[in-house]
C-alpha cells in the first residue's frame, strides 16, 4: 500500500492537466450570467411601471427569475435534488474553507466565504433556472448546453489526472463520479424537456395545462379528512409499523428532497476525504513505527524502555484498527438519520396540520415570523453541516468506545490476562448490581409498607397516601446518609449519559439536545421549527383547498360575466370590439363615480375639458 501510494503521489506531482476546476468555476460565471440575462429578458413582469418612468422603454421584460421555489414546490422534485447534487464538490470545498477566491486579512475571512458561496451559487444558477423557467424549449437548450460544458470539463479533469496522492489509482474518479452522475441525469432531463417542448411547438401534441394551484396529493388529503374513518383499522406489516409507512396523500417538497440528496453526496465525499487523511496518517505512522523498531533493536541490548515503547506501538496499532472499523457504523448511523429526518418532517407536519403543537416546547408554539422566514433559508445548509459534523463526532465517540472495549476486554485476553479481566469485570458488575438492587429494594419497601392499600381492585397502583409514618421517618433518616454517597454515582452517570446522548444526537436537527427551558439556545432546532411553520402556513392542504375554491369561484364569476356580455352583443346582432367594450365600461364607471375623472390623465383638448365639466355638473346636481 505504501509503494502504491508513493507511485500515485509521483504521478500526481508530475500530472499537470489543462483543466483546473477552480479556475473554470471563475470563468463559468460568464455563460451563467448570459443565460440568466436571456431568461430574465424573456420573463415578463406582472406589474409594469408607468409611462413616465425611465425604465418603461424595457416594457414588461427583465422579470425576476427564481432558481427554486423553496416554499411549496412539489414538481420536478428529483430534478432539483439532482441539480443540488451536482454542486456537492463545491459545497465540500466551502465546508472545508478550501475555496477562497480572494486573499484578505484573517478578520475578513467571513466576507470571503460569503463571496465564495455567492460565486458557487451563481455558477450553478442556470441548472435551477432552466428547470423552473416557463420557456421550456429555450431553457432546455440552454440548460443542456451548460450541463454539457460542465460534464466535458469534469471528464477532462478526471481523464488527465485520474490518480491522487492518498488513495492512489482512480482517486479523482472516486471523488467526482457523483457529480458526473448528476450531470448525466441533468443532460437527460434537459434533452427530454427539449424533445417534449419541440413536439408541443410543432403541434404534434397538445400543450399541457399550467401548473395547478391545488396539488393532487393535497386534494386527496382533504378528501381523506372528509371521509368517515373506517370502523376497523387495516393490519400493518412489520415494515410499516417499525420502519416506514407510505402515505399517498403526502409529498415531500423539492427543498427536502434536494437537501437529502446533497447531504448523501456530501457525506460520501466527507467519508472518502477522511479515509484519505487516514491513509496518509497511517503511512506516516508506519514510518514512525519503523523508527521505533530500530530504536527497540538498539535498546534491547541494554533492556531499558522496551515495555513503554511496545505499549506505544500497540496503542498506535489499536487506534488505527479501531478508527478503520468504526467508519461503517458511524456512516450507517448518519445515513439512518437522513431517512429519519424525512419521517420526522412528515410526522411533525401532519401534527401541525391537525392543530397539535404539544410536541414542541412551549416557547416554540408561536415563533417569530421574521425568524421563521430566515429559517427556511438556513435549514438546508445547516442540515448538511450538522450531518457532516455529526458524522465526525459520532465517529470519534465510537472510536473512543472501541478503545475502551479493546483495552478492557480484548487485549487482556490476547496478553493471557483473561482471568484477571474476568475477575475485575465480575467485581464491577457485582458492585453495580448491588447498587441497583438497593435502589430497587427501596422502591419495594416504600410500596409494601409506606403506602396505604388500593381503594379499588382495578387500580393500577396504590394511592399516594403515607402509611406507617413513624417507620417511614426512620427509614428516610437512615437512608439519607447512604443516598449522599449514592448521589455521587448518579451525578456521574447523568453526566456520562448526557455526553453520550448529546454527541450521538448532534446530527439530529429535528430534536433539541438542550434541557427544558433552554431550547431557545439550540439554533439548529430553532431553524427546524421555523421551517416547519413556514411550510405549515403555506402548504396546509386545507388552507390551499380553501384558496383554490375562492380562486375557482372568482374565475367562474368572471367567465359568466364575459358570457353575459357576449350574449348581449350577439342578441343585438352587432360585433363590438374589445376596445369599444372597455371604453363603454370606463364611461359607465365614470358616470357612476364622477369624482374619479379628476384623477385621470387626459389630453388637454377642448373636448376632454368639456366632458369633465359635464360630469362634474351632473355630480353636483
Amino acid at each position: 500500500m505504501t509503494a502504491t501510494g508513493e507511485r500515485a503521489r509521483q504521478l500526481h506531482n508530475t500530472c499537470a492537466g489543462s483543466v483546473d476546476i477552480e479556475l473554470f468555476l471563475h470563468y463559468s460565471l460568464i455563460p451563467s450570467l448570459c443565460i440568466i440575462l436571456v431568461l430574465s429578458f424573456l420573463q415578463r413582469r406582472e406589474h409594469c411601471r408607468r409611462r413616465d418612468d425611465t425604465s418603461y422603454l424595457l416594457g414588461d421584460h427583465f422579470g425576476v427569475i427564481i432558481p427554486l421555489d423553496f416554499v411549496g414546490t412539489f414538481s420536478n422534485r428529483w430534478s432539483y435534488g439532482i441539480a443540488f447534487g451536482a454542486t456537492a464538490n463545491k459545497v465540500m470545498l466551502l465546508f472545508s474553507e478550501g475555496y477562497r477566491p480572494l486573499q484578505v486579512p484573517q478578520w475578513a475571512q467571513a466576507f470571503v466565504l460569503l463571496v465564495g458561496g455567492i460565486e458557487v451559487g451563481l455558477s450553478h444558477f442556470p441548472f435551477f433556472a432552466c428547470l423552473s423557467s416557463e420557456f421550456r424549449l429555450l431553457s432546455s437548450i440552454l440548460g443542456f448546453s451548460y450541463s454539457l460544458i460542465w460534464f466535458v470539463v469534469t471528464v477532462l479533469h478526471i481523464t488527465q489526472c485520474p490518480h491522487g496522492p492518498f488513495l492512489g489509482r482512480f482517486e479523482t474518479v472516486i471523488f467526482y463520479w457523483p457529480s458526473l452522475l448528476c450531470l448525466s441525469f441533468l443532460l437527460g432531463r434537459f434533452l427530454h424537456m427539449a424533445v417534449k417542448s419541440l413536439r408541443v411547438h410543432l403541434g404534434w401534441v397538445p400543450q399541457t395545462e399550467e401548473k395547478p394551484f391545488l396539488e393532487f396529493h393535497q386534494a386527496e388529503h382533504v378528501k381523506q379528512l372528509l371521509r368517515k374513518p373506517p370502523l376497523q383499522e387495516e393490519k400493518k406489516s412489520w415494515f410499516q409499523t417499525r420502519i416506514y409507512e407510505w402515505d399517498p396523500c403526502f409529498q415531500f417538497p423539492s427543498r427536502m428532497i434536494g437537501t437529502v440528496v446533497l447531504a448523501f453526496i456530501c457525506l460520501y465525499l466527507f467519508i472518502v476525504t477522511e479515509f484519505c487523511v487516514f491513509v496518509y496518517l497511517r503511512e506516516k505512522l508506519d514510518v514512525f513505527e519503523g523508527t521505533l523498531e530500530n530504536y527497540i533493536a538498539s535498546v534491547n541490548q541494554t533492556g531499558t524502555l522496551t515495555p513503554v515503547i511496545l505499549q506505544v506501538k500497540e496503542l498506535m496499532n489499536v487506534s488505527k484498527g479501531v478508527w478503520l472499523v468504526t467508519i461503517l457504523p458511524a456512516s450507517v448511523t448518519c445515513v439512518s438519520y437522513l431517512f429519519h429526518i424525512l419521517a420526522c418532517y412528515r410526522k411533525h407536519m401532519k401534527r401541525l396540520w391537525a392543530g397539535n403543537r404539544l410536541f414542541l416546547p412551549l416557547k416554540f408554539h408561536s415563533p417569530s415570523s421574521s425568524g421563521s422566514v430566515v429559517a427556511i433559508a438556513r435549514y438546508s445548509g445547516w442540515q448538511i453541516a450538522y450531518i457532516l459534523w455529526g458524522y465526525f463526532i459520532i465517529h470519534v465517540m465510537q472510536s473512543l468506545l472501541g478503545m475502551v472495549i479493546m483495552y478492557s476486554l480484548v487485549l487482556p485476553i490476547i496478553h493471557n490476562q483473561g482471568l484477571e479481566m474476568l475477575h475485575g469485570l465480575g467485581i464491577g458488575i457485582l458492585t453495580v448490581s448491588i447498587v441497583l438492587g438497593l435502589m430497587v429494594v427501596q422502591v419495594w419497601i416504600a410500596s409494601s409498607f409506606f403506602l396505604q392499600p388500593k381503594m379499588s381492585a382495578t387500580d393500577k397502583q396504590k394511592p399516594l397516601a403515607l402509611n406507617n409514618r413513624k417507620a417511614f421517618h426512620n427509614f428516610s433518616y437512615f437512608l439519607f446518609f447512604y443516598n449522599v454517597l449514592l448521589g455521587l454515582g448518579a451525578c456521574l452517570s447523568r453526566l456520562l449519559i448526557s455526553c453520550i446522548l448529546g454527541t450521538w444526537l448532534i446530527a439530529r436537527i429535528d430534536r433539541t439536545i438542550m434541557q427544558r427551558g433552554y431550547e431557545g439556545a439550540d439554533m439548529g432546532f430553532g431553524a427546524w421549527v421555523g421551517m416547519l411553520y413556514v411550510d405549515h402556513y403555506h402548504t396546509n392542504p386545507v388552507l390551499v383547498s380553501f384558496c383554490h375554491i375562492l380562486i375557482a369561484g372568482h374565475r367562474e364569476r368572471r367567465l359568466q360575466q364575459v358570457i353575459k356580455y357576449g350574449d348581449l352583443n350577439q342578441s343585438a346582432g352587432a360585433r363590438v370590439s374589445p376596445r369599444a367594450r372597455t371604453r363603454w365600461l370606463l364611461l359607465q364607471t365614470l358616470i357612476n363615480n364622477p369624482r374619479l375623472v379628476m384623477l385621470r390623465k387626459s389630453k388637454p383638448d377642448h373636448g376632454s375639458r368639456e366632458f369633465i365639466q359635464i360630469l362634474l355638473t351632473c355630480s353636483e346636481s
